[in-house]
């Protein structure tokens, strides 16, 4: 079934920008603010709209990452802990743990701030030429003025120009969308899908374990979030007979709409199988769903024998009718070996959608004016980098490939090492900048918990962060199949920062077990 303009979220549909419409507030308002005693509160935790309250999400706001910050400036204030530092392995920022940036993408950022170093012969003339097509294309000539709604429009050619090169089918610019991030896309993309359809609210399916993003966005826009466990004793694969299970327990309670596919996984490693993937396109085209595959960790590939296989690329190359389906497809200058997580850029190619849902999409797009322009100009160099006849060709093959050897490295050292701890298993992560180990805990360390009214594996990672100042997030933040603990880490850490890190988590872990055995 089409997202056709008469199920889409209503208030998209009369979203005309810059026209307000005021509505007379009830005299109940007021008495609801004296009986609340907030009266000198226009905003309060009663009035705040209900979807907010339900979010879960792992922010600086959660006590566990509370006591982690705390910890950190007690080091700094030179208070004595068995440990020297806070070793962040919950946040997949590359940067913030010591990648050094590409040095031609920041060239072309310096040059697009401060077009006067143009004239400067320090820096290469590829660098200067990317910056003075991108100058060109911006509203008078600068970085510092609005784009289009969608982004810019050569870098959106050269969003599309790079989708052609990697999946040998035909991309329309007309469908890229440019954003502050990944995480701003899907949630643009998903608010299309409020509207409840007869009366049941529409149902998005997403992996368990997946990426919280996910799921607080459903808590917000009031969306139906359909779990389908991933298959952990098969390297976390997607099994087709689990899609099935979820949908059909659900389809009582809601609409179901739109199938998430996170792919390399995240916070499991996975990369999908070309087969995998043609089974859950057949799955989605089935059951008349709307595709978002999340494929942002598409260059982080470790696995020997594993690829890295575009949603959009399959179903075209399965022919119709899959080559007709309604997919979004997401990419992201946070991850891969760029690791630029501040810099918010980002981009979805939006495809088979309905016409008249996508004019009004892009339409809901002109609310927020433009994407950051310095993303923007990030994801250029993503999707447009050097090529081998140019002068900066070497260095930046040079620093990407010795990020991504350095990634995978590390991947393989994390899974081995883990692997070797009693109580520990870890699928090996083939992609993505996480693994996900799962730990078998003694009854007692599991009544333990219980007793301080926390789950196992968030009882574990408070006291491990306690003991050693590793800080990594507790399986439960993304979800896992009931009986079963794990946490996730990220392998971005400098290698002996990692090395360091596994050699005090064992020695916790054993002493863990030694306790609670």
């Amino acid at each position: 079934m089409k997202l056709l303009k008469k199920s889409i979220f209503t208030n998209y549909k009369h979203n005309i920008y810059s026209k307000a419409i005021l509505k007379p507030v009830s005299s109940k308002w007021n008495d609801l603010r004296r009986l609340t005693g907030t009266e000198n509160k226009v905003l309060t935790k009663n009035n705040v709209f209900t979807n907010f309250k339900f979010i879960e999400y792992p922010s600086s706001k959660s006590p566990f990452l509370v006591r982690a910050y705390e910890i950190d400036k007690e080091l700094q204030k030179g208070n004595k802990k068995p440990f020297e530092e806070v070793i962040k392995g919950n946040v997949g920022d590359a940067i913030a743990m010591g990648q050094k940036p590409i040095t031609f993408l920041r060239q072309v950022l310096a040059l697009a701030v401060l077009p006067e170093l143009l004239e400067n012969p320090q820096y290469p003339e590829d660098a200067k030429e990317r910056v003075r097509t991108i100058l060109k294309n911006c509203n008078g000539g600068n970085v510092g003025s609005y784009s289009a709604s969608p982004g810019i429009e050569i870098i959106r050619r050269h969003v599309a120009k790079y989708i052609e090169n990697r999946d040998c089918f035909p991309s329309d610019y007309n469908n890229i969308i440019l954003s502050n991030g990944t995480s701003d896309g899907i949630k643009s993309f998903l608010k299309l899908f409020n509207e409840p359809i007869n009366g049941k609210p529409s149902g998005v399916m997403i992996p368990v374990p997946q990426y919280p993003l996910y799921s607080a966005i459903l808590e917000e826009y009031g969306l139906y979030q359909i779990g389908y466990y991933l298959n952990e004793e098969n390297k976390w694969s997607l099994d087709i007979s689990e899609l099935e299970r979820a949908y059909q327990v659900s389809e009582k309670i809601c609409r179901p709409r739109v199938l998430v596919v996170i792919n390399p996984g995240n916070p499991t490693g996975q990369v999908l199988s070309l087969e995998n993937i043609q089974d859950i396109i057949k799955f989605a085209h089935k059951r008349r769903l709307f595709l978002l595959a999340d494929e942002v960790y598409q260059t982080n590939i470790y696995g020997e024998n594993s690829k890295f296989h575009s949603f959009k690329k399959v179903m075209n190359a399965m022919g119709e009718p899959y080559s007709e389906m309604e997919l979004a497809s997401f990419m992201s200058i946070s991850k891969g070996y760029t690791g630029e997580c501040g810099l918010r850029g980002g981009y979805a190619e939006i495809v088979n959608m309905d016409s008249d849902v996508m004019s009004i999409f892009l339409k809901s797009l002109s609310a927020v004016l433009c994407p950051n322009i310095l993303g923007q100009v990030a994801m250029d160099v993503v999707v447009n980098p050097p090529k081998p006849n140019e002068p900066s060709y070497s260095i930046f093959i040079k620093e990407k490939t010795e990020i991504l050897n350095s990634l995978a490295e590390k991947s393989h050292l994390m899974t081995d090492t883990l692997n070797s701890i009693p109580g520990y298993k870890v699928n090996r992560a083939l992609g993505s900048i996480f693994v996900f180990p799962r730990i078998d805990f003694p009854e007692k360390a599991i009544a333990a918990a219980k007793a301080v009214n926390q789950s196992p594996d968030l009882f574990y990672t408070f006291r491990l962060l306690e003991a050693t100042g590793i800080c990594v997030l507790a399986g439960s933040w993304f979800g896992q199949k009931p009986g079963t603990y794990h946490f996730r880490t990220t392998i971005l850490p400098q290698r002996e920062r990692v090395t360091k890190m596994l050699s005090s988590l064992k020695e916790f872990h054993l002493k863990f077990l030694e306790k609670y055995s």
